[in-house]
């Protein structure tokens, strides 16, 4: 073994398919875990390294505190050496709250609340004008300057333009010794039972004090304690007014307005935060958007009557109060609820839908008597905003979600800040319009900032602005220029939300950590690869450790020490089948070493498909950053869409394309992003979307489960002779009804030990021993195996064994077609990575008839997998095309890109800078555009 304090030594590894493997990993060094998908690279790197680390970290808390987290389960490895504190970086673990932002996640929007709290000028939302703050000796000598010689009142203001008669308030001045009021700009002496037009609105201001503005101490001492006095019943805000005179001046101990005298508390850093009471827009609650009522969506269909159902959130005609109301409604303007919408007068359909009340009179044309009626109505859309807002119940409220639309929020347009929060400015920009600016602009702007502050506001600002440049240099690094401080961390993906929290803990500067990290090129284009292997080095170079789980050929190139780990998948794995410097690695003719030196590629295809010569056509796309783009897919073809990160690949095909066609053929309700028009899908005959969210979210899903191979697996077990004696039934061999499963864990093999700080911990259950079933259950058996015994086969097991199945056989031939083989049929999908669910959908897809008019989007399927892996996903892919389908394959991979028969090009750059069409065509006719970064690398790999 090596010296303990240059490596980490692992000893007996064991976890899932590791083959009790014993590795050193050297210290301070850019080490890449390479392999094929599944052959155990996460079992290494984090479910035994990173498992341990936090084991230990939790070990050093106090027994007290321990009780509260539970013990962590040690993982299966005889021992681990040399291990520093260690800290994951993996691509599953965004927030999805509405409130968190790439400013947040990466703390520069903290920085910048102090920036803003600490060297800002407030200016009046009223006037403009900047606004001014005084000590109250300022006050007393800006007034003997000012008003010398003169008759002055000070004045307290308390009512500020706001309706109401205010006879409590007069009588509690009156009880506190004043003797006269200003309303209105007329002094009046106070009278018992005082009161104003209610109707109207009023200024009010209290008369502190009446004086002659002279010199001497005693003046100064009374005009002191009278600013004392104003300020304290005027909240920090006195008016001082010449005798005689309309206008007065005022002043304040807060930010204040000089000429209209409304007045902000000083700024605090919570002022900026739309996350606090103090900061946040109070009609959105700082989530920039609110629920709209949508009419369209209340009457969808004008030519229906009410009767039959023409405001859809009442339905049908039917005896209940709303349809009295609405009764009322008709005789009251004229119409009959058999009347189509259309002809329903105006004022009608106002009432209808904002409710109201009033009283009015029919005389009977038979009898001559006149009858009084009254309609109280709350109105449609007052009532479905009630429903949203109040109601306990989630079912109501997604009922009136169904008839609202997300909208800017019209208060603050969409900033999430307060009104005065955004009149603080810092060379003429608020907080929010910074945060608006992308990556690169902010870069710009703060570079100029020093020459534009004050020498007191830089003095201040100094370490401030250190730390905002150091964050801002980093998220440039890792290639993620085209963001902007306000872009909804909900949005981003895998792959970009893992470099933000890089590029943050690159900004925490910490030392001798190890980092461990989830394939981090995931969603970039090679040409920013680059930068992010130069941010991993930078890392390594301040003394840390950095271990990388990758497939990316550059990647594996650029490493200090590469541990490549098979030879194949699932129980096949799980062996270090070499090690070294990347020149070492490729001695050893591994299955990676191959494709790196060139002996092994993906071949290009000899000749690209004409397709079946029809075309969907997308005209007048604008979403985020789209260019007002025309885009043409030609159908029958492989087609890939290409382009640098944040270019609009995601905006164009899954934001615009998918919801469209998912509204054409399946009613979805998703609204596609702004577009013109779409021709040709008369010529598809369905839309399947193949991205990378989980299969399931708890252990009780599973791939037999998800395909639906599980119930015909059930139903042969009901078969067997044993079973129809006893009358089994299918439900007998799931695990998630009562009868046959195990009571003790219900059915999930495992126990769940909550954890209050921690994500939950599962442990097996100790009745079934993980099987899942209860004893008689087991007792089953089909060709010597139990139920259980089948849910732990692997796919490359069970295809065998059910061969003479068919249903069963075409469904686990296709999940072993893409090059699953190795799970088990049983096996959780939580512990599945996103490549492998992306891939048990596609097997779904594919053991289903297909018509050879579908058309397939898959969003990077190439994300976790090896060369070799994506040399079996072409073909499976390819095999779908030469029946006549469309594949479209949003990808940054060359190997995918090069056996593209059309390539749609976008870009140049990310952000403001793309959504544009740059080219279109074959690959070969890729390469000739000298503005597209796809062909600079594309020509390469064709060569």
């Amino acid at each position: 073994m090596k010296k303990n304090d240059e490596y980490i030594e692992v000893q007996g590894a064991r976890v899932h398919n590791l083959k009790n493997i014993d590795v050193s990993i050297p210290r301070e060094q850019l080490v890449v875990i390479t392999g094929l998908s599944g052959s155990g690279k996460s079992s290494l790197a984090f479910d035994t390294i990173y498992a341990e680390g936090q084991r230990r970290y939790i070990e050093t808390f106090s027994a007290y505190a321990r009780q509260f987290l539970g013990g962590l389960e040690r993982p299966d490895v005889d021992k681990i050496d040399g291990l520093s504190p260690v800290i994951a970086i993996e691509q599953k673990t965004t927030s999805k709250s509405p409130r968190s932002t790439v400013g947040t996640i990466t703390e520069i929007y903290d920085f910048l609340r102090l920036l803003y709290a600490r060297a800002s000028d407030a200016y009046s939302y009223n006037t403009g004008e900047k606004m001014v703050s005084y000590s109250d000796d300022q006050i007393k000598k800006l007034i003997i300057e000012d008003f010398k010689g003169e008759r002055i009142n000070i004045l307290a203001p308390v009512i500020k333009s706001r309706k109401g008669h205010y006879r409590e308030l007069f009588e509690q001045i009156s009880k506190q010794g004043f003797l006269k009021v200003r309303v209105d700009g007329e002094i009046r002496d106070l009278e018992h039972g005082m009161k104003v037009d209610r109707y109207k609105t009023h200024d009010i201001e209290i008369v502190i004090d009446r004086l002659q503005v002279s010199e001497g101490v005693e003046f100064e001492k009374r005009l002191l304690e009278s600013i004392n006095t104003a300020m304290y019943h005027g909240e920090d805000v006195l008016m001082v007014i010449a005798h005689n005179a309309n206008e007065g001046r005022y002043f304040s101990r807060s930010l204040m307005c000089p000429s209209s005298g409304i007045s902000y508390p000083s700024p605090e850093p919570n002022t900026f935060s739309f996350n606090s009471p103090k900061g946040m827009c109070p009609h959105c609650k700082g989530l920039g958007v609110v629920q709209h009522v949508n009419i369209d969506k209340i009457i969808p269909n004008k030519k229906i009557s009410i009767k039959n159902g023409g405001i859809a959130p009442v339905g049908e005609y039917k005896k209940s109060w709303i349809f009295k109301q609405l009764e009322l409604i008709a005789q009251r303007f004229d119409f009959k609820l058999s009347d189509p919408i259309s002809e329903i007068p105006q004022e009608a359909i106002e009432m209808i839908l904002n409710g109201g009340n009033e009283k009015f009179s029919i005389e009977s044309k038979v009898m001559g008597i006149t009858r009084d009626y009254k309609i109280d109505f709350e109105g449609i859309i007052n009532f479905i905003t009630n429903q949203y807002e109040e109601s306990n119940t989630s079912s109501i409220k997604r009922w009136a979600k169904d008839f609202m639309d997300r909208i800017e929020c019209p208060e603050c347009n969409g900033s999430r800040l307060r009104k005065e929060s955004l009149y603080f400015k810092v060379n003429n920009l608020n907080i929010s319009e910074l945060a608006n600016k992308d990556i690169v602009e902010l870069s710009e702007w703060f570079k100029k900032l020093p020459d534009q502050l004050s020498k007191k506001q830089f003095t201040i600002a100094e370490e401030i602005l250190k730390e905002i440049n150091a964050r801002i240099r980093f998220l440039l690094d890792v290639g993620l220029e085209y963001l902007s401080l306000n872009r909804s961390s909900k949005s981003l993906s895998g792959g970009e939300a893992q470099r933000i929290r890089l590029a943050t803990q690159i900004g925490s500067q910490l030392v001798g950590v190890l980092y461990i990290l989830d394939e981090p090129s995931i969603g970039l284009h090679q040409r920013d690869n680059e930068r992010l292997i130069h941010s991993l080095e930078s890392l390594r170079d301040i003394g840390n450790s950095i271990l990388v789980v990758e497939h990316d050929k550059d990647m594996i190139e650029q490493a200090d020490y590469v541990i490549d780990i098979g030879p194949k998948a699932g129980k096949h794995g799980g062996q270090i089948i070499s090690q070294g410097s990347p020149k070492e690695i490729m001695k050893h003719h591994t299955l990676t070493a191959d494709y790196i030196s060139g002996a092994k590629a993906i071949k290009i295809p000899e000749k690209r498909r004409d397709g079946n010569g029809h075309e969907i056509v997308l005209t007048g796309c604008t979403g985020n950053n789209l260019k007002n783009i025309n885009v043409r897919f030609p159908l029958g073809k492989m087609i890939g869409v290409t382009g640098v990160s944040g270019s609009g690949k995601s905006t164009l095909i899954n934001e615009t394309l998918y919801p469209i066609l998912n509204a054409h053929f399946f009613n979805a309700l998703k609204k596609p992003m702004p577009y013109k028009k779409i021709k040709g899908l008369e010529h598809i005959d369905k839309v399947i979307d193949i991205n990378q969210s989980p299969i399931g979210r708890t252990p009780r899903s599973n791939p037999a489960t998800y395909t639906g191979v599980f119930s015909e697996i059930r139903t042969l077990f009901t078969k067997t002779p044993e079973s129809m004696i006893r009358g089994y039934k299918p439900g007998r061999f799931s695990f998630n009804v009562a009868g046959g499963r195990c009571e003790t864990c219900k059915g999930g093999g495992l126990r769940v030990i909550e954890m209050n700080f921690l994500p939950d911990v599962y442990v097996e259950c100790e009745t079934c021993n993980g099987k899942r079933f209860n004893r008689e259950t087991l007792e089953i058996r089909y060709k010597g195996k139990s139920i259980s015994d089948v849910l732990d086969m692997t796919i490359d097991e069970a295809v065998p064994f059910f061969e003479n199945i068919p249903k069963i056989y075409r469904k686990l031939k296709t999940i072993q077609d893409v090059g699953l083989g190795y799970i088990t049929l049983g096996q959780q999908s939580t512990t599945l990575s996103g490549g492998e669910a992306q891939r048990i959908k596609l097997a779904t897809e594919l053991s289903k008839k297909d018509t050879g008019n579908t058309f397939y989007i898959l969003d990077e399927p190439t994300t976790g997998l090896h060369f070799e892996d994506i040399r079996i996903l072409m073909d499976v892919l390819n095999s779908l095309v030469d029946k006549g389908n469309t594949v479209l394959i949003i990808e940054h991979n060359l190997d995918v890109i090069k056996m593209a028969d059309y390539i749609i090009d976008i870009g140049k750059e990310g952000g403001k800078g793309g959504g544009m069409v740059l080219a279109t065509g074959t690959p070969e006719e890729i390469i000739k555009n000298k503005e597209s970064y796809t062909a600079k690398f594309l020509e390469k790999e064709l060569q």
